[in-house]
């Protein structure tokens, strides 16, 4: 059986593009993990010009290898951030933007990157995220832009936009998640030694007050580990705050100043994430993997991936089974 085509991804390059975000794309689409399992990707640095280098901030440069007429065979064409977040992208990118979101290409952004896609016109009417610093200053030049204030990475009409820097990662990754399942994600993410996604918001991340004391903190990520290690068992919020020793309305105000979500919906990412690996890993039968995951039963599963994933645990297994391991051992442990 032939191998399947490596999945295309363009850079897209021109003066001005954060060196950051540069490495960040090549790192989850340019460096090949297929002795790993990973997926074959074929990734492009594409600038309007293939001859000339693109000068980036602290001496560096990046030589585009291929030209905008590339993006017509791209499966998808991110968008790095900006040093300066109005630096005018030239009108040949934009052009070539606007066409490849009209052939229904998938289309991502990082930090400022929302920018560039909203001088395209391709964000009026839409949904759109930058980083929190920055939130104020593109709903005041791009004022058509429904801006979101604390998303990590949001979607609208298959364009997506994220938060800053690290949050960068975050799509990338999510991206990968999307197109080629869990496991392909979580073993980038381990080759990158970051975590294959993180729940809540950019809210936790903007300027506060230095916390008075690291207890709380410390508390709550020994809580965090413990859950990880029992999602098989009936995790309430209540048994939490107690391990933590503090009341359930204590614990939940600590938790979400700490991770930007409530402890109830990061139990409930947290399975949903289980499960997955096992619906990707595992033949497990759908009870099962319900009961390891922690959901109890196979209805409570299924309503959580149709809410959460828009899809069934069924049509997941089917999309992004990697291997068919019968009997195997709950990954959840590893």
């Amino acid at each position: 059986m032939a191998a399947a085509a490596p999945y295309r991804v363009a850079l897209v390059a021109f003066p001005g593009i954060r060196a950051f975000d540069v490495s960040v794309i090549t790192e989850v689409w340019g460096t090949d993990r297929t002795d790993r399992g990973a997926p074959a990707f074929d990734l492009r640095r594409v600038g309007a010009d293939d001859t000339t280098a693109v000068p980036m901030r602290g001496g560096l440069s990046l030589h585009p290898d291929r030209t905008l007429g590339w993006l017509d065979r791209a499966d998808l064409v991110v968008i790095p951030g900006l040093d300066d977040h109005l630096t005018p992208a030239p009108a040949p990118v934009l052009e070539a933007l606007r066409h490849t979101h009209a052939r229904g290409t998938t289309l991502a952004a990082l930090c400022g990157g929302a920018f560039t896609l909203a001088q395209a016109g391709l964000l009026d009417g839409r949904r759109a995220i930058t980083h929190w610093n920055l939130v104020d200053l593109l709903r005041t030049r791009h004022p058509h832009v429904t801006v979101v204030p604390d998303a990590l990475f949001i979607e609208d009409d298959n364009i997506w936009t994220a938060a800053g820097t690290a949050a960068g990662i975050d799509l990338c990754l999510h991206l990968v998640r999307l197109s080629h399942g869990a496991e392909a994600a979580a073993t980038i993410a381990r080759s990158m030694v970051t975590a294959p996604f993180r729940t809540g918001t950019q809210a936790q991340f903007i300027e506060h007050p230095t916390p008075r004391t690291d207890r709380d903190a410390d508390a709550l990520a020994a809580v965090r580990e413990h859950a990880l290690s029992h999602l098989h068992e009936p995790l309430t919020v209540a048994d939490l705050a107690a391990r933590a020793g503090m009341s359930p309305r204590s614990f939940a105000r600590h938790f979400t100043a700490a991770t930007g979500t409530t402890p109830l919906r990061w139990l409930l990412d947290q399975r949903i994430a289980a499960a997955q690996k096992l619906l990707e890993r595992t033949d497990l039968p759908m009870p099962e993997v319900a009961r390891q995951a922690g959901f109890g039963s196979e209805v409570t599963m299924r309503q959580h991936f149709a809410s959460r994933l828009a899809t069934s645990p069924r049509a997941y297994r089917t999309a992004f089974t990697t291997v068919s391991a019968a009997g195997s051992s709950s990954p959840i442990a590893r």
